[in-house]
């Protein structure tokens, strides 16, 4: 058995797209391409306005926050949230007070067919 960590000390911080406060921790990177990271924002973080590269799927572990896509105003998430955005698609989240997720990225990512909206 391995111990591993994914905490918020072993973060890796985001300073791109204007982000404030977040980081991540990668968690697995596969050779389809897949990578599962655990994001990590401290209060009043914000992670910019950015492009999704491949359909992302954000999973709220504790705290609360917002997500938004461009042109449109922000939407509260809390534990137990799942946000999924498609490829392309303009998007930005943060928190006021914190908030942890586990983010999956993949091109095969198909939350709907197990996840209930």
């Amino acid at each position: 058995m391995k111990f591993y960590r994914f905490g918020k000390e072993v973060r890796k911080e985001i300073t791109i797209f204007n982000s404030v406060g977040a980081g991540i921790t990668p968690i697995i990177r596969n050779e389809d391409p897949m990578q599962v990271g655990c994001m990590h924002y401290d209060p009043e973080a914000v992670l910019g306005m950015h492009v999704a590269p491949c359909p992302q799927l954000l999973l709220v572990v504790s705290g609360k926050g917002w997500v938004r896509v461009e042109g449109q105003d922000p939407i509260d998430v809390e534990t137990g949230t799942a946000v999924f955005w498609e490829e392309g698609e303009n998007h930005e989240s943060g928190s006021d007070s914190g908030m942890t997720a586990i983010i999956i990225e993949s091109g095969s990512l198909d939350p709907g067919r197990l996840l209930k909206e």
